[in-house]
């Protein structure tokens, strides 16, 4: 092997806090589990399947909104920040979710979204009917258009889901959102709204939740002249040193509300966490928003993008660490979410070449099997590194992409807005199997499922894989077993090989393996092998795409 003493020790140490290690299990209520039969997911199906995570031994989960909605974007779009809408419960229902998820040791994380409300709630109602000038309309980023009776908008944005990002209403005016027609964003310049978000932590802080997941931490505060904007708009603001950033993403001045935020956190007990959906590179700037007085984590985008090579793998981690040692913050680890092609589906696609927006029905197939193995590869390599991981529902069954998902069940706005050139999100979000022989492969008590099941899904049912060595779901149960008797999210990490193929460090008294190459490799003689995310060959040595941990 190379040698590279290279050692990295993440923020932490023996007292370290529950959220710098911590494994976090994501839950998109609408696909996790249904108790009524009705094909979606709801906050009693949750309760009832609350067993799964304690038996899979994560230390939290994270929900996604589950708040009163018109769902124009599957509930990202909200209309009453202190309720449940009656698709998923009521809030006699949140509160039974949260104590039961208590009494079994899990803590429990909420979704905010800051950004931006639905167009149905009452503010935006009320802005509608005050008109231009008013206090109503300062909640939110209204503006006079240009042109011959301010017939065109007020810049050039566009939203992210495609489309122009300003909608104009019936009295000439119009206004910005950067996602959905249905989603006007809010002027965070305006002391109104930072004062009713306070108020809105401390609804849920009062109800025994132990943290926010905010979405779009970075989108709050625009550049106060709107400029035009000439770039690509998507939403990951990654720029270079040298260029200025897009005037709607990562503007400093986000960084004083999670100031007051993480104030507000401190004052009550328990280790309330901060948790930022921050599209933002390069690692140090997306650092900025977990400094000691900010957040507490921050999702590692740079690192789920990361070609899968063992040079970029190795630039990624060694990065992510050094930006958030330098603030003596955890690095967080996320390879699947709600928005992204799971990575058992992306991992199979051609290495370097850029991930669609969906694959669907006459699109290139990826390799399934391909896929699976990369990704168990992935996990067991993320798992093994310092810090805190997320781990989105369905992933420990090697659940793939639903990439045969017919155009017209398709519900995701981007479908829409972007004139069915981009398929959107929702293969990432069918809800997932249970019981290989149940109705609706178990997700409820009958066939109903608000997005189509494909039949592959009997095969990854949990009762599949449950007790089957080797099995996805088994090799996630081992690996979150041997990650906490080894404490291997404490570090400290120290790089044996970082080659072209190879890459290899040693965290506490293990030693950890990733094979990039054609060639298998072979291990030390005497090695102690404690799991592998596939087989060794014939050999004793490990093949491609495989990860081992090990004791030498």
């Amino acid at each position: 092997m190379n040698t590279d003493a290279t050692q990295q020790q993440p923020a932490g140490g023996p007292a370290a806090r529950w959220w710098t290690e911590a494994v976090i299990y994501q839950i998109y209520p609408r696909s996790f589990a249904d108790s009524n039969g009705d094909g979606v997911g709801d906050l009693p199906g949750i309760t009832s399947r609350l067993g799964h995570l304690t038996e899979l031994d994560v230390d939290a989960v994270w929900l996604s909104p589950f708040y009163p909605s018109p769902q124009a974007d599957a509930g990202y779009d909200v209309a009453d920040y202190r309720d449940v809408d009656p698709l998923f419960g009521t809030l006699a229902d949140a509160d039974k979710m949260i104590a039961e998820a208590k009494s079994r040791g899990l803590r429990v994380i909420v979704d905010l979204v800051p950004n931006h409300t639905s167009s149905a709630h009452r503010w935006f109602q009320a802005a509608l009917a005050a008109g231009p000038g008013s206090p109503e309309r300062q909640r939110y980023v209204f503006r006079d258009g240009k042109g011959a009776q301010g017939a065109e908008p007020p810049n050039d944005w566009q939203s992210v889901f495609g489309g122009p990002a300003w909608t104009r209403v019936p009295d000439g005016q119009w206004y910005l959102h950067l996602f959905d027609t249905g989603q006007p964003d809010l002027n965070w310049d305006n002391p109104e709204v930072r004062a009713e978000f306070l108020d809105i932590l401390r609804f849920w802080l009062d109800r025994g939740v132990d943290g926010f997941r905010v979405d779009v931490a970075h989108g709050l505060i625009k550049q106060a002249d709107l400029a035009d904007w000439q770039e690509p708009h998507e939403i990951l603001s990654g720029q270079e040193v040298d260029r200025p950033r897009p005037p709607m993403w990562d503007q400093d001045g986000v960084h004083e509300i999670y100031r007051e935020w993480r104030r507000l956190l401190d004052s009550y007990g328990g280790d309330r966490i901060l948790v930022a959906e921050a599209w933002v590179e390069p690692a140090e700037r997306l650092a900025n928003y977990v400094r000691p007085d900010e957040m507490h984590q921050a999702f590692n985008f740079e690192y789920l993008l990361a070609a899968w090579t063992a040079p970029a793998q190795y630039a990624v981690i060694t990065r992510s660490l050094e930006a958030t040692d330098a603030v003596a913050a955890p690095t967080t680890w996320v390879l699947s979410n709600h928005d992204v092609i799971r990575h058992a589906t992306r991992l199979a696609l051609p290495i370097g070449a850029p991930r669609p927006n969906g694959i669907g029905i006459g699109d290139p197939q990826p390799d399934a099997a391909l896929g699976l193995r990369r990704a168990r590869a992935a996990t067991l390599l993320m798992l093994a590194l310092p810090g805190s991981a997320y781990l989105y529902q369905g992933e420990e069954l090697g659940l793939p992409e639903h990439t045969t998902l017919p155009d017209e069940a398709r519900q995701d706005p981007t479908w829409d807005r972007s004139d069915h050139t981009q398929r959107g999100r929702d293969g990432c979000r069918v809800p997932i199997p249970w019981e290989a022989d149940a109705p609706s492969y178990g997700f409820g008590p009958t066939d109903a499922s608000w997005l189509p099941q494909p039949p592959l899904w009997a095969e990854y049912a949990l009762d599949r894989q449950r007790g089957v060595p080797g099995s996805t779901y088994e090799l996630y149960r081992t690996a979150l077993r041997l990650r906490r008797e080894h404490g291997l999210a404490r570090g400290p990490l120290s790089w044996l090989s970082s080659g072209d193929e190879v890459l290899a460090f040693t965290n506490g008294a293990l030693t950890v393996l990733t094979n990039f190459g054609e060639a298998s490799v072979p291990l030390p003689d005497g090695a102690e092998v404690l799991v592998t995310s596939a087989p060794l060959d014939d050999e004793g040595r490990v093949p491609t795409d495989v990860t081992v941990w090990f004791r030498a």
